[in-house]
């Protein structure tokens, strides 16, 4: 049974989706997404997703498809037409279709596509079993704080890890890990303290990032904001990632050796748990 997905105003049957040749996502990766998590059937860290999705448009200077209220309308429509408890959200915004010219088109009117996928969240192997990643350089552009739609660097990356028999690759630049290829990292230290990649144009700034590290801090667990290295996660006593479709993940290798004990260690645990929790309680 086919999805309903949303094209620019309508709601139609994906096999029906149609958008144009000339649209500039397609020809110049000029578009920027926001993924939003589905628990329950309500929406997961929403205002989160929307004012990150505001801050890619600007630094872009895109115009909006349509306004806030509209995008959490069309949100909860595609979770009643697809019956969706658990699963995701993709949102796409481009800006617009034009014929092809490396200038902005004047007058294109910005594209809007989303689409749901089904897929379990709060109980998944990866999460207890934890997965294991292999560092490999960053090449992508300079602006990952920008959720853009240029994803051709870390699919390349992924798929590095894959053909190792890996589960996923961290990204390193100037010796230092930046983040997963779809996903913010981190590592636990002896003492507990937990690390991870200050913000800044180098990573994405995960909404679920931004959540879990204020579990963490009202849970008492000590944050440092700041690079690591390789050689430093292969220390930790524990690693982990987070994203929007894993939540907060066990990481138990990185370029085949044991992390800490080599399984899910308590820290990652406690915080997928916590986070879980207070997302079923906060969703909308």
């Amino acid at each position: 049974m086919s999805r309903t997905v949303y094209v620019n105003g309508a709601y139609v049957a994906e096999e029906d989706a149609k958008i144009s040749i000339f649209d500039r996502g397609f020809l110049m990766a000029d578009g920027v997404y926001e993924v939003t998590s589905v628990l329950d059937g309500k929406l997961v860290d929403f205002p989160g997703h929307i004012a990150r999705l505001g801050r890619s448009l600007n630094e872009l200077d895109m115009d909006a498809p349509v306004d806030d209220a509209e995008l959490e309308t069309i949100h909860r429509e595609l979770v009643a037409r697809n019956d969706l408890d658990e699963g995701m959200i993709y949102m796409q915004v481009t800006r617009g279709a034009a014929d092809r010219d490396f200038t902005y088109p004047e007058n294109a009117r910005p594209s809007l596509v989303l689409f749901t996928q089904e897929k379990p969240l709060a109980e998944t192997q990866a999460a207890k079993d934890g997965i294991r990643v292999i560092s490999v350089e960053d090449i992508r552009w300079g602006r990952r704080d920008i959720k853009t739609v240029q994803l051709l660097a870390p699919s390349m990356c992924k798929m590095m890890a894959k053909k190792a028999g890996k589960d996923d690759a961290w990204m390193v630049e100037d010796g230092f890990v930046t983040e997963g290829t779809s996903n913010n990292a981190y590592i636990v230290l002896q003492d507990g303290t937990i690390v991870t990649r200050n913000l800044s144009n180098a990573i994405l700034h995960g909404i679920t990032r931004e959540a879990v590290l204020r579990f963490a801090r009202e849970a008492q667990i000590k944050v440092v904001e700041r690079p690591f290295t390789v050689e430093e996660a292969k220390g930790a006593a524990e690693a982990f990632i987070t994203a929007a479709s894993t939540f907060v993940c066990p990481v138990v290798e990185i370029d085949g050796i044991s992390i800490g004990a080599g399984e899910p260690g308590p820290v990652a645990k406690r915080l997928r748990e916590i986070y879980i929790d207070e997302s079923r309680k906060q969703a909308i």
